[in-house]
């Protein structure tokens, strides 16, 4: 659904909303459990609307997506910002014109090719936030990925072709979900979820269901999600005999407990953070080689999304952060961007530490330029910063990055 404030911050696209819905603030804060105070802080800019449950919460009552409420995608001027949104259909073609059992081509690059290009070029891209190029390579590998599965014959050429598939559909969704095309990432987990029921592998199913939980729609759905999470890692657990299998299971569990934290249950998000940790303590600590950066120092940076969502600020989150070593994870990097961004969001909350912030949110934007500048979380909290920005020193990085990320300033 379009609104005419697409392009402005969540708290006018949630007044608009609102109004559209002819609801007053006591009337949504009531349906979402949230106090009016708060929403109306949310819509005149001086209260952040950032935990996943509250943003989960209001979307419903609203009876709108989240997409809807938190907007996007913003395109701006900067090219580092609205470039690698040109990847976006070229990778929707390819999803939609192939299927398992019908490819759209008549032929492919030799398997060994695409199995080469998916694990050693593109995923290396995808570490380092490149989607443009990703843009370029990932389409053509997806339609020769989904001839390949499709011939007849050689068994193990076919489960070779249906495993590579499911790692460029988990890269294809998590591209499109970090550009904020939902729908796109929905198609892709779904597309990886069914090459891996082809290939009966419980790890490569883990592989799908964790991208898969990352896009469901989450207006209602953070219990099923966690039930989902949950089964996925019960199932995946007697399986996870490898460093692939127990890196996978990690990321479930660690999804599992942002799940169980999105819903305020403290205890499970703390069962499911001792379970990943316990898994950790059987890999290696080291992110820049393991699947999906799980690792026991990737697990401590999870505890700040999850301290995040409990509502922990300032202090609190400069003491987790504390037990990150950022040296581990590449300079240039998806995740040690997404770090830095979590603890610059976290110190945002609370007056005395939001010059620090600033400070954080610079850094991450610096490791992942093409990443961050589209990244709505902290979109939303510069436009907040911004809004509360009194020193000129904060204010003149603070409207830098706004200009950046297309945030009205």
């Amino acid at each position: 659904m379009y609104t005419p404030a697409d392009e402005a911050t969540l708290g006018v696209r949630l007044r608009i909303l609102r109004r559209w819905r002819g609801m007053t603030q006591v009337q949504l804060a009531g349906l979402a459990g949230l106090s009016p105070s708060y929403l109306s802080m949310v819509e005149h800019g001086t209260r952040m609307l950032d935990r996943r449950s509250n943003i989960a919460a209001v979307a419903s009552a609203l009876k709108v997506s989240e997409t809807d409420l938190v907007g996007g995608p913003h395109l701006s001027s900067d090219p580092l910002q609205s470039d690698p949104h040109m990847a976006i259909p070229p990778l929707r073609v390819a999803l939609q014109t192939n299927t398992l059992a019908s490819p759209a081509v008549d032929s492919g690059r030799p398997l060994a090719e695409l199995h080469n290009e998916v694990f050693n070029r593109i995923e290396p891209l995808r570490r380092v936030c490149d989607y443009v190029t990703i843009g370029h390579l990932l389409p053509d590998v997806l339609d020769g990925l989904h001839w390949h599965a499709a011939q007849p014959g050689d068994e193990a050429s076919r489960r070779l072709a249906l495993e590579t598939l499911v790692e460029a559909c988990v890269i294809t969704a998590a591209v499109a979900k970090e550009l904020n095309y939902m729908d796109l990432a929905s198609l892709a987990a779904l597309r990886a979820k069914d090459a891996a029921s082809l290939l009966g592998d419980p790890v490569q199913q883990g592989k799908a269901d964790f991208m898969w939980l990352l896009t469901l729609p989450r207006a209602g759905t953070w219990e099923r999600t966690l039930a989902a999470a949950e089964r996925s890692a019960d199932a995946l657990q007697p399986h996870a005999t490898d460093s692939t299998g127990l890196e996978v299971l990690g990321m479930v569990t660690l999804t599992a407990s942002l799940s169980a934290a999105a819903i305020h249950r403290a205890d499970r998000a703390a069962f499911w953070l001792d379970e990943a940790a316990g898994v950790a303590a059987r890999v290696p600590d080291e992110p820049r080689r393991t699947w999906q950066s799980f690792s026991s120092t990737n697990v401590n940076a999870w505890r700040i999304a999850i301290g995040i969502e409990c509502g922990e600020s300032g202090s609190k989150i400069t003491d987790l952060a504390s037990s990150v070593n950022l040296e581990l994870f590449e300079p240039k990097s998806s995740r040690r961007a997404n770090i830095l961004a979590d603890i610059g969001r976290g110190l945002a909350r609370e007056p005395r530490t939001r010059a620090e912030s600033v400070r954080w949110l610079r850094r991450a934007e610096d490791a992942s330029p093409q990443r961050i500048r589209n990244s709505t979380p902290v979109r939303e909290t510069v436009a907040y910063l911004l809004n509360r920005a009194k020193a000129d020193a904060m204010g003149r990085e603070l409207r830098g990055m706004a200009a950046r990320m297309g945030v009205p300033h």
